[in-house]
């Protein structure tokens, strides 16, 4: 078994020897145990020290977003996934569980997909610290586009300026976001972003 708790200095240096000794083998028992794969790989690990060149689990498939997520469902489920605590420190905490991060995330991803966004197509996500944010980037993750983050502090221009840089398909934004008491029009921002009426 490779579920390794390392409570003494002495078990770290046996578990980095076997990984020393027989890297292929060691790397191969801790993907097959803490990984789901959609398809398995040829071949553990390759490697061309002339060229540089490493390879690792090579002709292997999987969906991050299922290991993240999917993969604790049976047993975790109703366990804490995020914890969110809001701006207002009179409001209480929120605790996601995985279960309803898995929901959350798989019905942005829908939105994502009815939106025309595809594999290989860029996002823009514009929003505050919330766990809209971290929806948005799994769901990005799982149909397989790909995400920038942009602060949400940053102007029209620089907001722009990325999403151009990027070439984004498409902007994730909320109406507005605090700071503390102050309140931040973000949706307002996106509108003036020069170019937004391109990619919009």
């Amino acid at each position: 078994m490779s579920n390794y708790h390392i409570k003494h200095l002495e078990e770290y240096y046996q578990v980095y020897r076997k990984s020393v000794r027989n890297p292929e083998a060691f790397w191969e028992e801790i993907a097959e145990e803490h990984f789901v794969w959609r398809k398995r790989w040829d071949n553990v690990l390759s490697w061309d020290f002339k060229k540089p060149e490493i390879k690792w689990f090579e002709g292997a498939q999987l969906n991050i977003t299922e290991n993240c997520i999917d993969r604790h469902l049976p047993t975790r489920g109703n366990k804490t996934a995020i914890l969110f605590e809001p701006n207002d420190p009179k409001e209480e905490a929120e605790h996601i569980t995985y279960r309803q991060l898995h929901e959350r995330v798989c019905k942005m991803a829908n939105v994502l997909l009815e939106k025309g966004i595809k594999k290989g197509d860029r996002v823009c996500i514009y929003l505050p610290m919330i766990p809209e944010l971290a929806v948005s980037v799994l769901a990005c993750a799982r149909i397989g586009a790909i995400h920038s983050v942009v602060f949400a502090g940053f102007s029209s221009n620089a907001l722009a300026t990325r999403i151009n840089d990027s070439d984004c398909k498409l902007v994730i934004t909320s109406d507005g976001s605090y700071r503390g008491s102050k309140t931040i029009d973000l949706k307002g921002i996106v509108d003036k972003a020069p170019g937004s009426l391109s990619w919009r």
